[in-house]
């Protein structure tokens, strides 16, 4: 069940994504069902949450070092849990009237429910490291969603501002859980709760704690990374109801709490966290005090809320945990509603500027009611929620304090004193004459308003019947994260006259004289800075960080980085070889020996014709690139056969294949250069700089070549590496089902660096398509009679390549076309025998490739594409799910993930057949390789080739012959 409330959100956004656009019924009616869904499964394991128990699914991932996906629920995960899925559903119903019919309605839902699996994720957690890319993916989502207006300037700069910061207080945040579990021994969340003592006593304490609390802080929106928030405001209401409401700036929140029982009750705990929640509510509070936008009001008031509830987790008490826990849904319940209050506002008179509104009492009577009452829940009015949790607070914030020590509650009465006066700055858009942008507003449709009285309406439930309403659920959670050391607490509406009530009574007289007082005194329509506090612009820190960071990067990029390939390159070789130098010298049990067998004669020629085909493509490079290129094969085919004296069939085949594959496609790439005249033709003169570097050029590709050849062929002598093998080749048929050891390698042993690998492989695919799909390369040339052309060159060819090659070598195309037949039974054959002989998906995958390449070739690309429908994308899709799916099936047996398995199966007549789940993997290896063959051989080979002529080179001896 805790992997289906994961799973679904995210089904449900790639359906969502796929269904038709401009069709809101349709998408909004699914996404509803799925986040529906979600919360009734939710609400159907109260019943165990209810009894103090927690629900525990694990995965086992990597078991040799104890990192596996677990999933766990327990009373503050369903909480949070229920409230984001409580809240989607209703975001889903009221983003249903709210979008406009021209918004691409699809990718919005999409997005929505992404998001809501990311934070879902977060929740479920029961594995630090999971939790940490479920963090990462809400900031990748919610970045998105920001964006989702990217025609909008303040959109983008809004979602690039969120995921910026978000990012880095992730990045930090793994830091800190790396520290965490190597201190704890353990990622598993319920190990490391119970080593709070071993963890509170090491010296890294201190660095974890300020690790963590970067990340929990920044996601919050929370001293000094609240600029964030506001700007994120450029995001449809809908997103702004639900990211900061119940999800994006809970995370952090969640996270506290879950590593409270962990991290807490430490003074370096209290002064960090308890200082930045402080910070964040007065200058939140204030800030939110002097906007004319209502939703910047709201995104303020946001910030000074979460600070409230960081506070009272740096407090450490334990009924200051179980008043935070409070106010985090109070918080949700009355913002989300504000929030579509504002929406409709917005979608109703055509602005959220408080300076063009008035009046709206009169012409959105039902809203406005809503909204008066949300904003006095925000304000802790008496009666509605937010009263309860601020009583709480107050109540804690005396606790800490003393009579010396008053400074905490002072600071509890001033933010009180800001929220009601924020308030009433909401709220007086609703009073007096009438004032709109648009003509004629009215009230919204009525499923659009439903949402808002739903939560209004709970507003008003628990502000008069917390205990009934709240309070078992309050319980469930709070027990969950403070276990025994639950405190007694009431919920009763009045505890009598005392001194948070007497708190409570200050912050609304001094409210609204505040209030009032700025209002006739300080023209707080026409203010445009804030006092006091418009110097602290989050907004300017964080670009003028930005500017230096871009500036230091393109001056360090200058000092040691060049347009040049070739500077690159040396440094590249350079450091790679002293970094194997000196691994070499550093290795502890390193013993050279050299063999005392006779050098075969023929191997000495092979390898003697490769170095001289090397050498040739180096000298050609300068005069010809066809036949350097021609030449850089003839290397390859000597490793080919190298591997193949050695015994190693597999890789003399894999290297073939693609040395076929890539010669292909830098024949292809070579039309792409300029044409090139060798100096020696115009009887130019190589400068002495010019031989200088290339005597460097020389002496450091033969110094690299052989020593890095000395180095391999060292490691390769070591005894571990004899030990290593015979390992392989023991374990093979019994562990792997398969002869075919370096085939066992790719599929089994090391198949997830496999996945990684093809996974790679599809993105530098897809990278290479996307560059080059709108791009028409310019081919710098002279023109040349055409018959004085060498059809062979194509840098200085201007014939289609097709037509070139049909065209000289006279071989019609339909003979050609007899072979792909033929070459599907071989690629069948080498696919089937991998598992136990030389081939496998890799090598069938080239094979293929290099069949549908001389189709492309000979039969030309028009004939080729309308009889196949390759269709290489796909390919990538298919090859990735299926392999992924191949690994992911292994959990079905209850083992780790990419574990193989072998179907035994006894058929008539085929005899015994054993089926390995190796076998799917493979295929999804071979439709990898083949999609991105042919995607990258698509992306170069479909761009045309403009010639325009150069000027001329300006020499002594400029005739037309020396020219050609």
């Amino acid at each position: 069940m805790l992997l289906l409330l994961i799973l679904l959100p995210f089904v449900g956004a790639l359906i969502a994504a796929f269904m038709p656009a401009h069709a809101r019924n349709r998408e909004a009616w699914f996404t509803a069902l799925i986040a529906l869904s979600g919360l009734l499964l939710t609400f159907s394991q109260y019943p165990v949450i209810s009894e103090g128990l927690s629900l525990r699914q694990e995965i086992r991932w990597f078991t040799a070092i104890d990192l596996n996906l677990v999933f766990r629920l327990d009373g503050l995960a369903w909480l949070f849990t229920a409230l984001i899925q409580g809240i989607c559903l209703l975001v889903v119903v009221y983003a249903r009237y709210y979008m406009s019919p021209k918004d691409p309605v699809p990718r919005f839902f999409a997005f929505l429910l992404a998001f809501m699996g990311a934070m879902q994720g977060i929740v479920l957690s029961g594995n630090l490291i999971q939790l940490v890319m479920f963090w990462e993916l809400t900031s990748l989502t919610s970045f998105l969603l920001i964006g989702y207006w990217h025609h909008r300037p303040d959109a983008r700069r809004g979602a690039r501002m969120a995921f910026t910061v978000t990012a880095f207080g992730g990045l930090c945040l793994f830091i800190g859980v790396l520290l965490l579990g190597h201190v704890a021994g353990s990622y598993d969340l319920d190990q490391v709760r119970q080593a709070s003592t071993t963890i509170q006593a090491h010296p890294w304490y201190l660095a974890i704690v300020l690790l963590v609390a970067i990340g929990a802080l920044s996601k919050s929106a929370q001293f000094p990374f609240h600029f964030w928030l506001p700007h994120a405001m450029a995001a449809p209401t809908p997103v702004s109801a639900f990211l900061h409401s119940a999800t994006m700036v809970k995370a952090g929140i969640f996270l506290l709490m879950l590593l409270w029982p962990v991290l807490a009750g430490t003074p370096e705990w209290t002064w960090i966290i308890g200082t930045a929640g402080v910070c964040t509510m007065l200058v939140g509070a204030f800030l939110a005090i002097f906007q004319h936008d209502l939703k910047g009001l709201l995104a303020y008031s946001t910030i000074s809320h979460l600070g409230l509830i960081v506070c009272l987790l740096g407090i450490g008490t334990p009924l200051a945990m179980v008043a935070a826990i409070f106010h985090t849904l109070n918080h949700a319940i009355f913002k989300a509603s504000l929030f579509m209050a504002v929406g409709i506002i917005d979608h109703e008179s055509g602005s959220r500027d408080m300076r063009a509104l008035s009046g709206l009492r009169q012409v959105l009577p039902y809203t406005a009611t809503l909204a008066i009452v949300a904003s006095a829940a925000m304000a802790g009015v008496p009666l509605l929620n937010g009263f309860l949790s601020k009583e709480m607070f107050f109540a804690e914030a005396l606790l800490v304090g003393s009579s010396s020590n008053w400074w905490m509650s002072a600071a509890a009465v001033l933010m009180g004193i800001f929220g009601v006066a924020y308030s009433l700055r909401f709220i007086q858009v609703f009073f007096g004459p009438v004032q709109t942008v648009k003509a004629n507003p009215h009230e919204p449709p009525r499923w659009m308003r439903f949402p808002v009285e739903f939560l209004v309406l709970c507003c008003f439930v628990v502000g008069v019947l917390p205990e009934l309403s709240i309070g078992p659920v309050l319980h469930g959670a709070a027990q969950s994260v403070l276990g025994q050391a639950l405190p007694a607490y009431s919920l009763a509406i009045w505890h009598g006259v005392n001194l948070p009530l007497v708190m409570s009574v200050l912050a609304f007289v001094g409210g609204i004289s505040f209030y009032f007082w700025l209002s006739r005194y300080c023209q707080l329509h026409q203010r445009d800075r804030v006092p006091l506090l418009h110097r602290l612009n989050g907004k300017a820190a964080y670009e003028t960080t930005m500017l230096i960071l871009a500036a230091s990067a393109a001056r360090l990029e200058r000092q040691l980085s060049t347009r040049r390939l070739q500077p690159q390159l040396i440094w590249m070789i350079l450091a790679g070889l002293a970094a194997s130098i000196w691994l070499l010298s550093a290795w502890p049990t390193l013993s050279v020996s050299w063999p005392n067998d006779t050098l075969s004669l023929a191997f000495a020629l092979l390898w003697l014709v490769g170095c001289s085909c090397a050498i040739a493509a180096a000298w050609q490079a300068k005069f010809h690139r066809l036949a350097a290129l021609i030449l850089v094969g003839g290397t390859g085919i000597a490793t080919s056969v190298t591997f193949l004296w050695l015994s190693a069939p597999d890789l003399a085949l894999t290297q073939l294949m693609v040395e076929t594959v890539t010669t292909v496609l830098l024949l292809l790439g070579l039309r792409w250069l300029p044409a090139r005249i060798a100096a020696k033709k115009l009887n130019l003169q190589a400068s002495a700089r010019d031989r200088l570097r290339r005597i460097r050029d020389l002496i450091i590709a033969i110094s690299a070549g052989s020593a890095l050849a000395v180095i391999s062929y060292i490691i390769l002598r070591q005894p571990d590496n004899a030990t290593l093998s015979r390992f392989y080749l023991e374990k093979a048929i019994p562990e792997g089902g398969g002869s075919n050891v370096v085939n066992l390698l790719l599929v089994d042993y090391r198949s997830l660096d496999t996945l990684g690998e093809i996974a790679v492989l599809s993105i530098v695919a897809l990278t290479v398509y996307a560059l080059l799909r709108r791009f028409r390369p310019a081919i710098e040339s002279i023109k040349i009679p055409p018959q004085q052309r060498n059809p062979l060159d194509p840098a200085y060819s201007q014939l289609p390549s097709q037509q070139a090659i049909s065209g000289y070598l006279q071989i019609p195309g339909v003979y050609l076309r007899l072979l792909l037949p033929i070459i599907l039974l071989v690629v069948a054959y080498f696919f089937l025998r991998g598992h136990n002989l030389p081939g496998g998906g890799f090598i069938a995958g080239l094979i293929f490739s290099v069949g549908l390449i001389i189709q492309y070739m000979l039969s030309g690309t028009a004939w080729v594409e309308a009889r196949f429908k390759l269709q290489p994308h796909r390919w990538l899709s298919f090859g990735l799910v299926l392999a992924a799916l191949t690994g992911a099936m292994a959990w079905y047996f209850d083992h780790p993930f990419l574990t193989t398995h072998t179907l035994h199966l006894d058929l008539p007549l085929l005899g015994k057949l054993h089926l390995p789940s190796a076998l799917f993997f493979d295929l999804g290896i071979f439709a990898v390789v083949v999609g991105t063959t042919m995607l990258i051989l698509i992306a170069i080979a479909h761009q045309t080739v403009r010639s325009h002529r150069i000027p001329a080179i300006k020499t002594e001896t400029d005739t037309a012959e020396e020219r050609r």
